[in-house]
């Protein structure tokens, strides 16, 4: 691979003596990995489970290496589950830099496709609340896909520019992830595009982009929360030198030094830098904390309508039929889609949101049926039918391809379970479950 001569010169100063070993790395294959989720299953019981080998990555907690000629991974049935994501290693950093707590809420500012928003999401467990927002609305719609398969309930995604999002919801997150659209240079070594589109005058403009981007996401953030920046990039203009400026056009903020054991440390001490002699394809993350200690801001939440409509009473039906203990949430009705949605919400109205909470059903006709998503945020305990599959089993490949499978339960609508994770839904009728898993996603 020919990589341009101003970023060799660029490595050859961030790397000092290690630049030759970084050079001849590009023989070898790139790292990769995955994050399990814990909204549907724990590292203890996944890792048995898997096709090939996982080892603890040193990055994130529950982050783990998978071999580089690992095949079909997205078409295993636990990658359908939502039991993991994959992901590159040292990608996996920032959302760990957090130091998220039970019930806080979480901006990921540049959120898709989705693997921090996911890694987010777990470390909530369920509790608070997790806003992921991306500029670019068909990329937007990738992460509305990764929400629905890891199961994140209490969640928004949304398609804003960052400045009128964290204009309309200042001081409104406990935390702020900022991944930042950037150069790329972390992605080198598998992706020759990546080196194709690099230039000097391209990390200029991303350097400039990442700083607006951040001055935006403070404003998001209450007095006493923290701010996490991160790229895929070495480039010192767009990692030390925004980290700096930041620092300087937001005297709010100071530094939030990091003591965790990875990576290489920076001339910054609230920054590290991962490359590939660190294990990772390459990351860069700082974090910073907002002076003060005000809580977080609070908005009245729109009024409920007094009288329920004809899709909320359906929509309220179908929960009782399949719950045995109700969702909790505020129910919404759109048109003819009913949703479920979390409480404490501000307004929502001008902040591109497309699914705040869980699509739960849809009208057809004067009937109300469940939507995937409904399925694959709850908990198999929570179910009053289920089916049990193994994910090895002949049967969860026949259901994944869309078919219908054996079920000998009683009648309705029945979630599909494989390896204790609620993973979609049919509807049982005479001993045949009818397959209600979306065509999009079924393995062909």
């Amino acid at each position: 691979m020919e990589l341009p001569s101003e970023y060799k010169s660029e490595i050859r100063r961030i790397l000092k003596d290690d630049a030759d070993r970084y050079f001849e790395l590009f023989d070898s294959a790139p790292f990769r990995g995955i994050s399990v989720n814990r909204l549907k299953i724990t590292p203890e019981k996944l890792l048995p489970l898997l096709p090939f080998e996982a080892t603890l990555s040193p990055f994130y907690a529950d982050g783990f290496y998978i071999p580089s000629d690992a095949e079909g991974i997205g078409r295993h049935a636990l990658h359908h589950a939502g039991a993991f994501y994959v992901q590159e290693p040292s990608a996996s950093c920032a959302a760990g830099l957090l130091g998220i707590e039970e019930g806080d809420r979480v901006l990921d500012l540049c959120a898709a496709p989705g693997g921090k928003s996911s890694q987010i999401a777990s470390l909530l467990g369920g509790t608070g609340l997790i806003w992921s927002n991306e500029v670019v609305k068909n990329r937007a719609g990738v992460l509305l896909s990764n929400f629905e398969r890891m199961g994140i309930y209490s969640g928004v995604v949304s398609s804003a520019r960052p400045d009128v999002l964290c204009s309309a919801l200042e001081g409104w997150f406990d935390r702020v992830l900022v991944d930042a659209p950037c150069s790329g240079e972390g992605m080198f070594r598998k992706d020759n595009s990546a080196v194709n589109e690099w230039s000097r005058e391209h990390v200029c403009s991303c350097a400039v982009r990442q700083l607006e981007i951040l001055k935006s996401a403070v404003l998001a953030l209450r007095e006493g929360g923290v701010l996490v920046y991160s790229t895929c990039t070495f480039s010192e203009e767009e990692n030390e030198m925004t980290v700096s400026r930041l620092l300087e056009e937001c005297p709010e903020l100071e530094p939030y030094d990091i003591s965790e054991p990875f990576g290489r440390r920076t001339s910054l001490a609230n920054a590290a830098r991962i490359t590939p002699l660190e294990g990772g394809e390459g990351h860069f993350a700082a974090r910073f904390k907002k002076r003060g200690n005000s809580p977080r801001r609070e908005f009245t939440s729109p009024a409920r309508r007094g009288k329920q409509s004809d899709c909320e009473s359906l929509g309220e039906e179908m929960l009782k039929d399949i719950f045995v203990d109700l969702p909790s949430g505020r129910r919404m009705c759109i048109g003819d889609k009913f949703y479920i949605v979390p409480e404490g919400l501000p307004e929502l109205s001008g902040l591109g949101v497309i699914r705040a909470g869980v699509l739960a059903g849809e009208m057809h006709g004067r009937r109300m049926e469940p939507a995937h998503s409904l399925f694959t945020c709850a908990k198999p305990s929570s179910l009053k039918r289920t089916i049990e599959l193994s994910s090895s089993s002949p049967e969860c490949a026949a259901f994944l391809h869309g078919e219908e499978i054996d079920c000998s339960g009683e009648p309705g609508y029945t979630g599909v379970v494989i390896d204790g994770m609620t993973t979609g839904f049919g509807k049982c009728s005479g001993g045949r479950l009818k397959n209600k898993y979306p065509k999009g996603l079924r393995n062909c």
